[in-house]
C-alpha cells in the first residue's frame, strides 16, 4: 500500500469496522505479529482468526486521534461501544514498515461513560 504509515493504520481501521478481510490482509506484513493484554505476540495467521472477525461486538468504533510518532510508528486513539452498551477507549502503537503493518500492541483503556453522561472528575 502506498501513502503514509497513518494513512495505512486507519485503512487497516476501515477494513476492520466493515469486515473486509480481503482488503485487509495485503495491509499487513507476512512476520505481522499482535500484542494486547489478552494475545502476547500472535502472528498474522492467528490474529486473523482470532482478532479481526470480531466487529460484530461493537455498535460504533471511532477513531479520535491518529498521531505519528516517527517514521514508522503510529499511534492510534479510539472509542467503542459494545453491543451492551458499555463504552471504552483504547490506544495501539502500530509500526508501519515499507507501507505494511508489521507491529500492532493495543494498550486497553477503562470503561468510559454512557454517552451523554458528564464525566466524574
Amino acid at each position: 500500500m502506498n501513502g503514509t504509515p497513518a494513512s495505512v493504520v486507519e485503512a487497516a481501521f476501515r477494513c476492520y469496522r466493515s469486515q473486509d478481510r480481503e482488503a485487509a490482509l495485503p495491509l499487513y506484513a507476512e512476520d505481522f505479529t499482535f500484542t494486547s493484554p489478552q494475545d502476547d505476540r500472535i502472528d498474522k495467521a492467528a490474529f486473523f482468526r482470532r482478532c479481526f472477525p470480531t466487529a460484530d461486538r461493537f455498535t460504533e468504533q471511532r477513531l479520535l486521534r491518529v498521531t505519528p510518532a516517527g517514521e514508522e510508528l503510529v499511534f492510534a486513539y479510539y472509542e467503542y461501544e459494545l453491543t451492551t452498551g458499555d463504552r471504552y477507549r483504547n490506544v495501539e502503537a502500530i509500526t508501519v514498515q515499507g507501507g505494511l503493518i508489521r507491529e500492532v500492541q493495543v494498550f486497553f483503556g477503562g470503561r468510559q461513560p454512557a454517552r451523554g453522561t458528564p464525566a466524574t472528575p
